[in-house]
């Protein structure tokens, strides 16, 4: 299962900017005492990286009760995190600061969805 973006993605990610602030969709399932990983990961990105990017976590909660899914379709986690632009996005997991605490990210799941969203009008 897919846990980080590649090269790929983020080409395509930028290549579909429609301009200004992008809204990423996170849907995380942990491994294994993964979610105390990924509150490590989550510490520095809401107090090193998020502020250093212009970013911001609009929510985050804990999965609960899934009403319409299929079974292992129900996630751990949830989360919406606001960035300026695309490009901030992309500044952001390109900078090596940032790239010695994602390893605690990759750690800590098991699956991942990381989905850009743009508001309707």
């Amino acid at each position: 299962m897919a846990i980080d973006p590649h090269g790929k993605d983020l080409k395509r990610y930028l290549e579909e900017d429609t301009g200004g602030p992008v809204v990423m969709l996170n849907l995380l399932r942990f491994a294994e005492g993964g979610r105390e990983l990924y509150d490590q990961y989550a510490r520095a990105l809401v107090t090193t990286f998020l502020p250093r990017y212009g970013g911001e976590v609009l929510y985050a909660g804990d999965g609960s009760t899934a009403l319409v899914a299929e079974s292992g379709q129900e996630w751990d986690m949830a989360a919406l995190v606001r960035y300026p632009s695309r490009e901030a996005f992309l500044a952001m997991v390109s900078d090596p600061e940032y790239q010695t605490v994602t390893e605690l990210r990759t750690r800590a799941l098991s699956e991942a969805v990381l989905q850009a969203t743009t508001p309707r009008s």
